[in-house]
């Protein structure tokens, strides 16, 4: 059953027959996208779910859907969380233990995308101080709450190819800043969170994966002109003629959900564990300039992913 899906393949068929009654789970960035379809899927096969959202007026509105197409039993509550202030992440965090309810899935869906240089309100690099920092410190403080057999989803990227993490400038003090290299550190340090958490929780039955959900047209886009998407849409489809690969094709967002919650309920944990996902599948390690699949070995490094968290819980000013 779990290797019988791919890149086409929805969020609808990959829970075909699940019934996911009495299941908690935690999503992140309901407010739009990605994340509003995976919340309207696991409520409509009858989970519980938790979304979490910077904007809570635009997140009730977005998830309407989701209550509509809710299953008998499936629900959704939605909680105010911004990834960019860790003040709002530890209170988030704070409500989410003081109410002491287990999780059987976290999804750590929400983030940015090629942003202009700026910083959070704690004074980190926008990206990873949103996509890396702030799920870094929501999921290890409710890392309690993850009940034995639960799973960690980072949503990360094939993004992740533009830039490995540079700990020794992590925000651009010295380095000068390009979107997509910081977009690339963000989304190799997702798949390293998820390399190390699993490492430190697989023994007592929770596991973590990482996930590239694929070409999505969202609000994630909303921060490049429509010229530098054609041109980032034209160099991959150069780059797989010469390949002999298909032509680019955008996702449905049905389809771009597909691996996250392949990842989270329907694959074998062992399979998924520790490992990145793409089209529904464990991806291969690939390198090469122009690979657009794939995972690079520097994301899956157990000794880079150790020095990421090492590193992260110092510039959040907490150990976990």
């Amino acid at each position: 059953m779990a290797g019988s899906f791919g890149a086409t393949s929805t969020t609808d068929e990959v829970l075909a027959g699940v019934d996911l009654s009495g299941k908690r789970i935690l999503v992140t960035g309901v407010s739009a996208g990605l994340g509003v379809e995976t919340a309207r899927v696991l409520a409509a096969h009858g989970a519980t779910v938790v979304g979490a959202a910077r904007d809570l007026k635009k997140a009730e509105t977005a998830t309407a859907v989701v209550r509509a197409d809710a299953a008998s039993g499936g629900s959704l509550e939605l909680i105010e969380l911004d990834l960019a202030n860790l003040a709002s992440v530890r209170a988030c965090a704070d409500a989410l233990v003081a109410a002491g309810k287990p999780f059987d899935l976290v999804i750590a869906n929400a983030g940015v995308m090629a942003t202009p240089f700026g910083k959070t309100s704690d004074g980190f690099e926008t990206q990873f101080g949103t996509n890396h920092l702030g799920h870094f410190v929501l999921v290890n403080r409710i890392a309690g709450l993850m009940a034995p057999g639960s799973r960690l989803v980072n949503l990360s990227s094939s993004g992740h190819r533009f830039s490995d993490v540079d700990l020794d400038d992590p925000n651009f003090e010295t380095t000068p800043y390009a979107e997509f290299v910081a977009y690339g550190r963000s989304k190799t340090a997702n798949i390293l969170f998820a390399v190390e958490f699993d490492r430190r929780h697989k023994a007592q039955g929770v596991r973590a994966t990482a996930v590239h959900p694929g070409g999505i047209q969202t609000e994630l886009g909303r921060y490049m002109k429509p010229e530098v998407m054609q041109q980032l849409v034209d160099s991959i489809n150069a780059t797989n003629a010469q390949a002999g690969a298909p032509q680019f094709s955008w996702k449905t967002v049905p389809q771009g959900a597909a691996t996250s919650v392949w990842a989270g309920v329907v694959a074998d944990a062992d399979l998924v564990g520790g490992k990145f996902c793409e089209d529904c599948h464990v991806a291969e390690l690939a390198e090469g300039a122009d690979i657009r699949q794939g995972v690079r070995a520097y994301a899956l490094d157990g000794e880079h992913a150790k020095a990421l968290w090492a590193k992260s819980e110092e510039m959040v000013g907490e150990k976990f």
